[in-house]
């Protein structure tokens, strides 16, 4: 399956191939890492999550990307335009192996994504689905230019209730370009 590859200045971003499945599983089996993210899930259940990505990529042209770190090839994480059926919203999320964390990867990783989603897929408006005691990842959402816009329900299997986070996509070209 091919996919857009995208280089930042420290990461490479494309889609999942099954030689990531490994680290997929393992970011998915970490306690910490999934505390936010649905709880801790063993390889079988990764797997059909990890398979749902690959096969919205495959559906819908896109999905997570694969994360890496150009300067060892390690695989980091999943960051990217995410829109499962009966999501609240077109959806760029992230979330990152703990080794990763607080080093501005995420910040990173999703301003590409962003830009694809905005520039490459069209889309209008940009959320990110947050945990309300999920205090990092609503740090990303600032650091990206996305503000605290109400709360929504996700749909079964999760049924929970997270905050809504995002903006527009005049909004983040604007962003952009003051950079």
């Amino acid at each position: 399956m091919s996919g857009p590859e995208i280089e930042t200045a420290r990461l490479i971003l494309r889609a999942p191939e099954m030689s990531d499945f490994d680290g997929f599983a393992a970011f998915c089996a970490d306690a910490e890492v999934m505390h936010f993210l649905g709880g801790v899930q063993p390889r079988s259940v990764a797997w059909r999550g990890f398979s749902g990505v690959v096969g919205a990529w495959m559906l819908l042209g896109f999905s997570m990307f694969s994360v890496f770190e150009r300067s060892t090839g390690r695989w980091i994480g999943r960051v990217g335009p995410h829109k499962p059926e009966g999501w609240p919203g077109t959806e760029v999320g992230w979330g990152l192996i703990r080794e990763a964390w607080g080093q501005g990867y995420a910040v990173e990783a999703a301003e590409a994504a962003m830009d694809f989603a905005v520039n490459e897929l069209g889309w209008t408006d940009i959320i990110h689905c947050i945990d309300k005691d999920n205090t990092p990842s609503q740090a990303v959402a600032r650091r990206l230019g996305s503000g605290r816009r109400g709360t929504a329900m996700l749909p079964a299997p999760a049924s929970v209730e997270i905050e809504i986070w995002g903006q527009s996509a005049d909004e983040w070209r604007a962003r952009r370009r003051g950079l």
